[in-house]
């Protein structure tokens, strides 16, 4: 089976399939008050942007987490784990702000035919604009339940297993722009690394 979803693919129109998982971040934010679940990973409490001219990733899996910042404030996130990704076209960017003004650090790879590899990627996000297309797709499914595509739940998300998820075999993004809190992968190799530190933020520094 496969699902095509055409042009801007939104976080609250992505939200109709993810819906109940978003629903259960309150469930899994009372569990987290009660101490039944464990938080073992805090973001920084500043989101940054990332976006790909293709991903081409196997073993998809996507449920609803709560990242926990230092504050210790939680924030609800899709988590989008691929066992492995081809990426072209890599830019990740984020502002800084400081008593001069704002800082930019603005990292790309993969371009002039250089591709970004990864394995066991995850990106715990909260907006996603792509052209994407899903092969053998399964909505509805237990988050991490056995035999299903996808490298499982990270232990370092606080989620319920067995909450609402989707799984795929593959999937193939292009044209991706989106905020994130957080990613995390067992191997990330960088082809056509370039880091730019500078001053200023908005359109033309960061990466859209």
């Amino acid at each position: 089976m496969e699902s095509l979803v055409r042009g801007g693919t939104r976080w609250r129109r992505f939200a109709v399939v993810m819906v109940p998982s978003v629903a259960a971040t309150a469930a899994i934010g009372v569990a987290l008050a009660q101490g039944a679940l464990a938080a073992s990973f805090s973001v920084s409490g500043q989101q940054f942007k990332v976006s790909a001219a293709t991903l081409h990733g196997t073993g998809f899996e996507q449920y609803g987490a709560l990242d926990v910042k230092q504050d210790g404030k939680y924030v609800p996130v899709a988590v989008s784990a691929f066992t492995d990704a081809t990426i072209t076209g890599l830019c990740q960017s984020v502002v800084i702000p400081t008593p001069i003004g704002n800082v930019t650090l603005k990292l790309t790879a993969g371009n002039g035919g250089k591709k970004v590899k990864a394995h066991n990627l995850y990106i715990d996000l909260d907006q996603l604009d792509a052209d994407a297309v899903f092969h053998d797709i399964n909505i509805g499914v237990a988050a991490g339940a056995k035999g299903q595509p996808g490298p499982g739940i990270h232990d370092k998300d606080a989620t319920d297993p067995g909450s609402f998820a989707q799984t795929a075999q593959s999937a193939d993004l292009t044209g991706v722009q989106q905020t994130a809190w957080a990613t995390s992968a067992g191997t990330f190799r960088l082809s056509g690394l370039s880091l730019h530190v500078g001053m200023g933020s908005g359109k033309g520094v960061e990466c859209y």
